[in-house]
């Protein structure tokens, strides 16, 4: 019974060998807290200020292109400067927008354009500091430890993502949307303390210049890695056609249950968490890209569910569910890209990767709005789950490469591992 549970516990080797890994999971848990909280009031307010689901979805069509952009640069500028440096001016231009939106909740009469322009350039800047914080943590943090800093990332996600909606609900109705992005901005100062602290990590010195070259050469290399592109096909694929955030202010009116929106936007990262929790069992698994089909499979089948639901505690339990299966996806893509890409290509890949797991979000948000506007809310959900779910069987028999992968002998995991046990020296 006590092996169970050593089994089933997050693993904290990450957190015991590594100070500024510390730092990095502090002021990740507090930023995010924010973030969710402005993630739930950005779309009430702007449901309050059309009533249109369309216009609603239309927020991820206008954070799409300069995710996309800012996402590729941002990934040569990972490789190419001091990604410290990135990571706090990042920050910092995060909590500058969050101040521009509580400014703009608190005239006589809110306009729309500003929330659509945030959304736009809080858009571009954490697509320039994701690349950077991705390709960070293989610097510090041990190769075998990788799964267990996934893991662990992902709980400090997740514990944002279930406080921060849940008070949210709260804070929103009953106090303003002011309210919630004040609280926003403080949070963006506390992570900016944290983060400051860390040790600098400028380029390697094999890295490229950031430039339109730089971009296509990790094209070239993630193109040569086919168990990678399976990776981002997936996960494209899954939030494309099962991503139904957009919609979950009108799903919530549908099940008479407004009071119970921050819940809903709850339950998604509810279900991660509790996988971050009980995730001792992923440093045990090496067949990565097997989990990771399986898992957005999962991700699917319970959207589709949860849009099945006329009651709304059921449908918080599927949302749940998919959450945890999400999260195990995620668990595993993560051990994969940072195991198995090398450091000087880190950024570009960590570029690419974003756009895997953010365009496909984003697109998700369009199709689900659009398609409840012209067929309902329930339509919109049920359809994109089951194509979810038909999707990943058929990317299974395609992908080959992925399905078979196994970290212990995949050519590439061997290679990174010698290169890391070869620099430990010179790092210490």
């Amino acid at each position: 019974m006590p092996g169970v549970t050593r089994a089933l516990l997050p693993d904290l080797s990450p957190w015991k060998a590594s100070a500024d890994f510390q730092r990095l999971w502090k002021s990740g848990l507090i930023s995010n807290f924010g973030s969710f909280l402005t993630f739930v009031a950005l779309p009430v307010q702007l449901k309050d200020l059309t009533g249109s689901a369309a216009a609603v979805g239309a927020v991820g069509a206008v954070e799409l292109l300069p995710l996309i952009v800012c996402g590729l640069y941002g990934g040569a500028l990972a490789d190419a400067l001091d990604k410290r440096g990135l990571i706090v001016w990042t920050e910092a231009g995060q909590g500058l927008l969050s101040a521009a939106l509580l400014l703009n909740a608190l005239l006589p009469r809110p306009a729309v354009w500003p929330l659509y322009a945030v959304a736009a350039l809080s858009s571009a800047l954490v697509s320039v500091q994701r690349p950077a914080l991705d390709s960070l943590w293989p610097r510090i943090v041990a190769h075998d430890d990788m799964p267990a800093a996934a893991s662990l990332n992902s709980l400090r996600w997740t514990v944002g993502g279930v406080a921060g909606p849940a008070v949210a609900g709260v804070v929103v109705a009953y106090a303003g949307l002011g309210w919630a992005y004040a609280a926003d901005l403080l949070t963006f100062a506390v992570s900016l303390a944290y983060i400051v602290r860390i040790a600098p990590s400028p380029a390697s010195h094999e890295a490229s210049k950031p430039s339109l070259g730089a971009i296509l050469e990790g094209a070239r290399y993630a193109w040569s890695r086919k168990e990678l592109l399976g990776t981002y096909v997936v996960d494209l694929a899954a939030m494309f056609l099962a991503m139904p955030l957009a919609v979950l202010p009108f799903l919530a009116d549908e099940l008479h249950a407004d009071w119970a929106l921050g819940l809903m936007y709850a339950a998604v990262p509810a279900g991660a968490m509790l996988v971050s929790l009980t995730g001792g069992w992923t440093s045990r698994i090496h067949r990565h890209g097997l989990m990771v089909v399986l898992s957005a499979a999962g991700w699917g089948l319970s959207v589709a569910a949860a849009g099945v639901c006329g009651n709304v505690w059921p449908a918080l339990l599927f949302l749940t569910a998919g959450g945890g299966f999400d999260m195990v996806s995620g668990i595993f893509r993560s051990a994969m890209w940072n195991q198995t890409i090398p450091d000087e290509l880190r950024g570009r890949l960590a570029g690419i990767e974003l756009l895997s797991y953010s365009v496909g979000p984003q697109l998700g948000q369009v199709r689900a709005g659009g398609m409840a506007a012209w067929a309902g809310v329930r339509t919109s959900v049920v359809s994109g789950g089951l194509a979810c779910a038909g999707a990943m069987g058929l990317l299974a028999l395609c992908l080959p490469g992925l399905m078979t992968y196994d970290a212990r002998t995949n050519e590439h995991a061997l290679r990174m591992r010698e290169r890391r046990a070869a620099a430990v020296p010179a790092e210490a």
